[in-house]
């Protein structure tokens, strides 16, 4: 027997920083969207837990327990009380540190593949949280989700629309840890949460809505101390669509289209123009 699971990019379509928790986890208010794009990853039974890696971006991916992947699967074995195996492989088609939850996605789909394969039920948010931030939101994928407190409060989403985005990363990896500490050191730790979100999938007022919101860590994230090339990114995408932010710490950007169509066009002119960039055309999953 064969489990196979999905990992969708995660794309954070507005990132506010609302506070600062004494034990220094932060708090924030995002939307959080899943893209039609992502890794892939697969389980088949085994005596002992072990871990395969290809595709484009494979290389650097550990395959040792340092991996979030194996640390999903060894937590959801030791919280179900478990002693079987399983050898898994992941297809790896995401850049790393690229602000769109590759390996948080990876762990999430992990932990579903192996409750399938194991006739278990899955981790629950609250027991995945311990993993990373960002794995009770993969969780929930596909479904649009506000993802709010240190990202374990979450809440559908309910009324984004249908639509496309071009997802372009520069092949320069940015550390959250290290947007954090700069973001900390220049900028207020509390700032206004998002703005009330009530669209029942209308599609101007969500369109009017992004262009309010903002990402905090994106002006840290285009200081010259860590990724200058996103500046770049965001004029290029700016030259196709008027609404395109960060996702995440970064260093993934994203722009908005209305239609598949106009998405791939923006993609292949930014290709052609950037060779050297990862280029996406996506369409979000779980709105209709």
């Amino acid at each position: 027997m064969t489990s196979r699971g999905f990992a969708p990019a995660k794309i954070n379509l507005a990132l506010h920083l609302t506070g600062l928790r004494d034990d220094g986890y932060h708090l924030l208010d995002s939307l959080v969207v899943f893209a039609d794009v992502g890794d892939r990853i697969e389980a088949v039974p085994d005596d002992t837990l072990s871990l395969t890696v290809a595709g484009p971006f494979a290389k650097g991916v550990p395959v040792d327990g340092s991996n979030l992947v194996l640390k999903a699967a060894q937590r959801l074995r030791d919280l179900r009380g478990l002693t079987r195996g399983a050898a898994l492989h992941l297809d790896k088609y995401l850049p790393h540190g690229g602000g769109i939850g590759g390996g948080s996605s990876d762990a999430a789909a992990t932990i579903r593949v192996l409750a399938d394969l194991w006739d278990v039920h899955p981790l629950t948010a609250q027991e995945a949280l311990p993993l990373g931030a960002d794995i009770p939101v993969c969780l929930a994928a596909p479904r649009p989700m506000f993802m709010r407190g240190i990202g374990d409060v979450l809440e559908p989403a309910n009324g984004v629309p249908e639509g496309w985005l071009v997802l372009v990363n520069p092949g320069v990896p940015v550390s959250t840890q290290d947007a954090f500490k700069v973001h900390d050191a220049l900028y207020p730790v509390e700032n206004p949460p998002l703005a009330d979100f009530w669209f029942d999938k209308d599609l101007v007022k969500f369109e009017t809505w992004l262009l309010g919101e903002r990402n905090d860590l994106t002006k840290v994230a285009c200081d010259d101390q860590i990724a200058p090339v996103i500046s770049k990114v965001l004029e290029s995408l700016q030259s196709y669509t008027t609404i395109a932010e960060m996702s995440g710490s970064g260093s993934t950007c994203w722009g908005w289209f209305r239609t598949r169509k106009a998405a791939e066009d923006a993609a292949d002119g930014l290709s052609r123009q950037h060779p050297e960039w990862w280029v996406q055309a996506a369409g979000i999953t779980g709105s209709s």
